[in-house]
């Protein structure tokens, strides 16, 4: 049911095919996030036109609403959602532990309060499993804890040890082993030595594929990539390689340059709602004066619906009037952008020429992150 088969190297960057229950995942790939299950602003059809192959749903806020019993109810989140390609859950361990002053870790698991109602919530590793068995995703992730940045090594140490007995929980109470591969996540902050005993850990059991957790909260992106350069040979070569929750386009360069295959971030339909879009020269605010009079696409030689069929001064102009299309216009092009990105990437690395493909375009986009000192 599940096979990943790794067709080429190039440095570290990696392409390979990830095949589910519901289709084949070319990698390196980009996967937009469908919180609530819809991509924010797009219906499935603009999500199919932008050539996604996969989505992410996330489990805590499908549990919340509409409950995942309703879900499994429409068939899942392919029948709820009529997307028939692979899905991929996460566990909800992230969101529950980032409302810090409404809930409660024990062992056997969190205590939380919904934020909109004030309702009490119980989730723990054998709930988490449930709740995604429910939903159906293709991929589902484990429930674990995301420690928070900065992090001494004690705390870290603490958190990553009680993520690896989630994780055999996670395993012993999985029920649906035969069609949803369910991918560990390596834990340990900023401190090599615990990534490296978590990763460890990770391997002993037969997963289709691994994730990198608890990156990008709080932490620099010089950070971000030493983890990910230190954790990513750690994991399995013929397993796919997860990155959490990271998806800005040099994001996805450094990912992939480090060996990376899979990514997911809310970035580009959020930045789109603002008035942001990505261009190969770098991201640009439409709002800008600059694009009053431009009457050009968003990005030359960009194959998206928006930019094959309306120029910048008119999505301009609906974002100056908090118009709802031109969010949607935005998404689509944000969307496709890193989709695309990722497609030539992979062009590339078949090709045998991803150093210069790297070298072209990563100088493009500026990271403007600080270098901040870690804890310990």
């Amino acid at each position: 049911m599940f096979e990943y088969t790794l067709h080429a190297t190039d440095g570290k960057a990696r392409a390979g095919t990830f095949i589910t229950p519901h289709g084949a995942i070319e990698t390196p790939v980009f996967m937009p996030v469908g919180t609530h299950s819809t991509v924010k602003t797009l219906t499935f059809d603009q999500v199919r036109q932008t050539q996604a192959q996969i989505v992410l749903g996330n489990a805590y806020h499908l549990y919340l609403r509409p409950g995942h019993e309703m879900v499994e109810r429409a068939g899942g989140l392919h029948g709820w959602t009529g997307w028939e390609k692979p899905i991929l859950t996460d566990s909800g361990g992230f969101q529950v532990f980032s409302l810090t002053r409404l809930r409660k870790i024990t062992e056997e698991g969190v205590n939380f309060r919904d934020p909109i109602t004030g309702q009490s919530h119980f989730i723990n590793p054998e709930k988490s499993m449930a709740i995604q068995n429910a939903l159906g995703a293709d991929i589902i992730m484990a429930f674990d804890e995301c420690p928070p940045y900065p992090a001494t090594h004690e705390y870290a140490k603490n958190s990553m040890e009680m993520t690896h007995r989630w994780l055999e929980r996670c395993f012993n109470a999985h029920a649906r082993k035969h069609d949803q591969a369910l991918f560990p996540i390596v834990q340990g902050s900023t401190y090599e030595d615990l990534r490296f005993e978590s990763a460890a850990f990770a391997r002993q059991f037969d997963a289709h594929g691994f994730a990198i957790g608890g990156v990008s909260v709080g932490e620099s992106k010089e950070w971000v990539y030493k983890v990910v350069e230190f954790t990513a040979p750690l994991l399995p070569e013929n397993k796919p390689r997860y990155l959490m929750g990271i998806g800005t386009p040099e994001d996805l360069l450094d990912g992939i340059n480090l060996g990376i295959d899979m990514f997911d971030c809310v970035n580009p339909t959020r930045v789109a709602r603002h008035g942001s879009f990505f261009k190969m020269m770098g991201r640009r605010n439409i709002k800008n004066a600059e694009f009053e009079n431009d009457f050009g696409p968003l990005d030359e030689g960009c194959d998206c619906y928006t930019c094959n069929h309306h120029h910048v001064a008119y999505v301009r102009h609906l974002i100056k009037i908090k118009e709802a299309t031109g969010a949607t216009l935005l998404s689509i092009h944000n969307v496709r952008f890193l989709i695309r990105l990722v497609e030539d990437a992979r062009k590339a690395i078949l090709a045998g020429n991803f150093e210069t493909f790297y070298n072209l375009h990563r100088p493009r986009f500026i990271n403007p992150s600080k270098e901040v000192k870690p804890v310990g």
